[in-house]
């Protein structure tokens, strides 16, 4: 779908400008006010992981002028694999720090505007209005509705990306000209595993990150048919991509002509079924320990991850267990069970089996270790 560029001409380059963009300026449709948009645009990445490492740095490179970061995470070991804007000496650091500072070694004259805060719908709203594209490289569902909303609210283009092991996905989802993204996702599919629990070929972020900072700067020079209305799907195994269209929704709760849904919703966790009434918080969990209370904290991750760091007390059950009835037969009946994991995924599912074998006095850690280790005791290795 051919649009007009999102940006105005604007500030024209400087010398120094000139020479560094040179090989894009001769571009036969580029020119040099494509590069002069560039420049006057500002463009905010939701992460700093492993969709937003090529993003900001290809986007740093090309020169747009103004580049958000909204992250609120720290570097670690695990990141370094698939997250090339941090390196070894970022282990710790703040990612939005971290990235900000391979931003300026890539190119100084351009401007990064961090935003180190948990995004949600207390400051989504506030951040995205500074900003004209917004770059979605989150890797939960929660974040990604909130993004939607708030850029179906705000009428601004989000750039969309999605990794998953050996797939990857891109479109953009700008409801004044095509769908949203709850035209082709109504219903959060909440059971879905993360990258950290199902894993992701590092170099497949690449592919799908370099996909977005290149329709962000379609966006906004107007060159050639943005992915609005289609998406593309690259399957890393076969070499192959697939490009589908994308409907917008006439029964849309947000982007349809009569939306039944006018504001950003209270609580994204709870909406995509991160929350039930069959969970328990850190908080709660941390309470119910120092108690003494009599139960049984069940970690239901791999040994070797357990290994690395778990809560004082649990013991190590993985996952697989739970479908073998002999084993499930040895867990007590009449004492609470409370299950945990990475992030709260494969100790609900654990949960689930539990529940159809009647252990009816059994809850999961909403969060997992992770969530632990930030709200309770940051000496607990995460991963």
């Amino acid at each position: 779908m051919k649009i007009p560029p999102l940006i105005s001409q604007g500030v024209p380059l400087t010398h120094a400008e000139a020479r560094r963009y040179s090989r894009q300026v001769v571009i036969p449709g580029f020119a040099t006010i494509g590069q002069e948009r560039l420049k006057n645009a500002k463009v905010v990445c939701v992460g700093a992981g492993g969709l937003g490492s090529p993003i900001l740095m290809y986007l740093a490179a090309a020169g747009v002028g103004t580049i958000g970061i909204v992250e609120f995470d720290t570097v670690d070991e695990t990141n370094l694999a698939r997250q090339i804007i941090h390196g070894q000496s970022d282990l710790g650091r703040s990612k939005a720090i971290s990235a900000e500072s391979k931003i300026n070694e890539i190119n100084p004259l351009i401007k990064v505007e961090i935003h180190e805060v948990r995004l949600d719908n207390s400051n989504v709203m506030e951040i995205f209005e500074l900003y004209d594209v917004v770059i979605d490289g989150s890797d939960n569902f929660a974040t990604r509705y909130l993004v939607n909303d708030a850029c179906v609210l705000l009428k601004k283009p989000c750039v969309w990306g999605s990794i998953y092991r050996f797939d990857g996905q891109a479109s953009i989802f700008w409801s004044d000209y095509g769908p949203c993204y709850r035209c082709m996702h109504p219903v959060p599919a909440s059971d879905l595993s993360n990258c950290a629990e199902a894993g992701v070929l590092g170099v497949l972020c690449a592919t799908i990150g370099s996909i977005q900072a290149t329709e962000a700067i379609k966006l906004i020079t107007g060159v050639g048919n943005p992915l609005v209305g289609s998406m593309i799907i690259y399957d890393a195994l076969e070499s192959r991509f697939t490009t589908i269209e994308i409907l917008k929704d006439p029964q849309c709760r947000i982007c349809s002509v009569n939306p039944i849904q006018i504001g950003l919703l209270d609580d994204y966790e709870a909406v995509c079924g991160s929350v039930t009434s069959e969970e328990i918080s850190v908080v709660e969990l941390k309470r119910t320990i120092d108690s003494k209370e009599d139960f049984m904290l069940i970690d239901v991750r791999e040994p070797h991850e357990f290994e690395t760091g778990h809560i004082p007390g649990s013991i190590s059950l993985p996952l697989g267990n739970f479908s073998d009835v002999n084993i499930v037969k040895t867990l007590p009946k009449d004492k609470p069970i409370i299950l945990v994991c990475r992030s709260g995924k494969r100790s609900a599912t654990s949960l689930e089996l539990l529940k159809a074998a009647g252990f009816d006095n059994a809850l999961n850690v909403r969060g997992g270790s992770i969530a632990w280790a930030k709200q309770i005791d940051s000496t607990c290795e995460v991963y």
